[in-house]
């Protein structure tokens, strides 16, 4: 049936940076078709708001994720919970913009080091706990999201984001390689326009929404239901055949590039 297809009912998931913007979509997605869902975030008040929007199993972790030590902390903290993770996602991110006559070193590293370190590094930790989930019939899956600044010229100065998101890319597919004969998929989402933390300086005012907007072939952005169903399929039956790929989520942007 197709509703056994796409379910996710009783999966043990961990959400990083699920406090707000995309993660907390994916999170109140996964959380409404039945998943028992971890949430990974700095601020314990922003993840509290996501809770409470939620009926069902969402448990919050505060993790800083910016060093090793909190990708560590992270990793221990999950363990004391579940001894087994069916869903990892990879979510957790940060940019930079600044003009490249005066680009720092700092927002070069601070990026790099939360969007491709830390994701090789926890998924690394939480290898115990997914390959205790994985079956062949149901293989567990790490998701990480890229971005389609990985794949289109974003037109913004974030030199160090926009490389970051290509690096997962590439990240995804060696792990893919890796992990996939083990039943673990590794699969990405490059994600274009969504409401966010990171876009809010190009959606807060209607006129720049409606520039933004006008640049999608679909003319609007991101809806949760078009990040959560795509987290979904990947987190789903319906795509245990699918690793190291990457799925485009950008209302056709990348597409007429």
């Amino acid at each position: 049936m197709a509703s056994d297809l796409f379910s996710i009912a009783g999966k043990t998931a961990l959400i990083t940076g699920g406090s707000r913007g995309i993660g907390a979509m994916i999170a109140q997605a996964y959380v409404a078709a039945g998943a028992r869902v971890y949430l990974a975030a700095r601020k314990a008040d922003e993840m509290a708001t996501v809770i409470a929007g939620v009926d069902g199993h969402c448990v919050p972790i505060v993790a800083d994720l910016g060093t090793m030590d909190g990708v560590r902390a992270l990793a221990e903290s999950f363990a004391a919970h579940e001894t087994k993770l069916d869903i990892l996602v990879n979510n957790a991110g940060a940019t930079w913009g600044a003009p490249i006559e005066i680009f720092p070193e700092s927002g070069w590293d601070k990026v790099m080091d939360l969007n491709v370190k830390a994701m090789f590094f926890l998924t690394q930790a939480l290898l115990p706990q997914l390959r205790a989930a994985a079956t062949p019939g149901n293989p567990a899956r790490v998701i990480n999201i890229s971005s389609a600044n990985a794949l289109r010229y974003s037109h913004m100065d974030n030199f160090s984001y926009s490389t970051s998101k290509a690096a997962v890319l590439a990240l995804t597919q060696h792990l893919s390689a890796r992990l996939a004969p083990e039943h673990i998929l590794v699969n990405a989402i490059a994600p274009g326009f969504f409401p966010s933390k990171m876009t809010d300086f190009l959606l807060a005012d209607p006129e720049t929404r409606g520039r933004a907007e006008a640049v999608v072939p679909v003319k609007r952005i991101g809806e949760p239901d078009d990040i959560g169903g795509t987290a979904i399929y990947l987190a789903s039956r319906a795509s245990r055949y699918m690793s190291g790929a990457c799925l485009v989520l950008d209302g056709g942007v990348v597409a007429q590039a």
